[in-house]
């Protein structure tokens, strides 16, 4: 992921007057017209359109409106299009779900008149909204890409193949759906199952011991306020499993975990055999709810602790 990618300021743009936003595209149009790879031009929002979610739901809808796709010249100029793209990623985050995905879908469909083209903007998706290492990485938003591939026309049954098992793999365990349940071993050789947690949340933590993020995932874990008082109340219970054969490594990490902690390991290899979670990225964690329905999905800790916050529970 580059990092020298400057995100525009969405929040300010949405909330520009129309009048300057109208006249600052009216000059845009005359560099477009000039050389249509030297700028990105956004579409002027109307005048009328003065609320931030009205600006912002505009936006999304006609974000590409300036763009030919069919124009192959925009592969050859990333400094553009990969911009153009971080941060439309970005805006999508400012309108509801539903929008969003609508809005993604039209755009991965737009660019069907261009086979380069095609592969070109779904690469930039799957570095921006799939890739374990995107800090904008977004499941809900890489799925309508997904769809978008697997009905386009250009593509062969054969390039089919990856977004289909890409697609079915992020169909379960989605956020509103209920967790798929698996069994679990001690390192007494007790065994559990997720299902079998009483508590009102449950943090599933699926981790690799001794990994770097690991490590820091569960420092920070047990330095989140908000998570350790809802252990101490018994409202959260903070299962973490161990999906790997190496046993060995595994209980040579056993004291670096919490003991209010479950820890656990997939004895029959179940999760990662039978695909039940998506491991692509480890650790990953998962907030359910006490009927065990997917709160959060693949969240950083700080996701967590704001959303437990927010609940009110503090």
């Amino acid at each position: 992921m580059k990092t020298n990618l400057n995100i525009l300021p969405i929040v300010c743009l949405l909330c520009l007057c129309a009048c300057k936003n109208g006249n600052a595209s009216g000059l845009n149009k005359t560099k477009v017209a000039q050389d249509t790879i030297k700028t990105f031009t956004l579409p002027t929002i109307p005048t009328m359109m003065t609320v931030p979610e009205q600006r912002a739901d505009f936006l999304v809808k006609h974000y590409w409106d300036n763009v030919n796709f069919a124009d192959t010249n925009y592969i050859h100029h990333p400094e553009l299009t990969e911009q153009a793209w971080a941060d439309y990623c970005d805006i999508l985050n400012h309108v509801p779900l539903e929008t969003a995905q609508q809005a993604m879908r039209k755009t991965i469909e737009r660019t069907n008149v261009d086979k380069k083209v095609f592969t070109y903007i779904t690469d930039l998706a799957d570095k921006y909204l799939y890739d374990p290492n995107s800090p904008m990485r977004n499941e809900e938003f890489y799925i309508p890409v997904l769809d978008a591939m697997l009905a386009s026309p250009i593509l062969e049954e054969i390039e089919k193949v990856r977004p289909k098992a890409r697609r079915e793999l992020a169909q379960k365990n989605r956020i509103g759906t209920k967790a798929l349940n698996f069994n679990y071993t001690l390192a007494s050789g007790a065994q559990g199952s997720l299902y079998q947690q009483k508590s009102d949340y449950t943090l599933l933590f699926i981790n690799n011991p001794g990994c770097h993020a690991c490590t820091e995932t569960i420092e920070a874990l047990k330095n989140a306020p908000v998570i350790n008082q809802l252990l101490a109340q018994q409202k959260l219970t903070v299962l973490s499993i161990y999906p790997d054969e190496e046993l060995n490594e595994w209980r040579k990490h056993l004291n670096e975990f919490p003991k209010e902690w479950i820890n656990g390991y997939d004895k029959t290899f179940a999760i990662k055999e039978q695909q039940l979670y998506d491991l692509r990225a480890i650790p990953t964690l998962y907030l359910l709810n006490k009927d065990k329905t997917v709160l959060l999905k693949d969240a950083p800790v700080q996701a967590i602790e704001e959303y437990l916050l927010m609940k009110g529970e503090q």
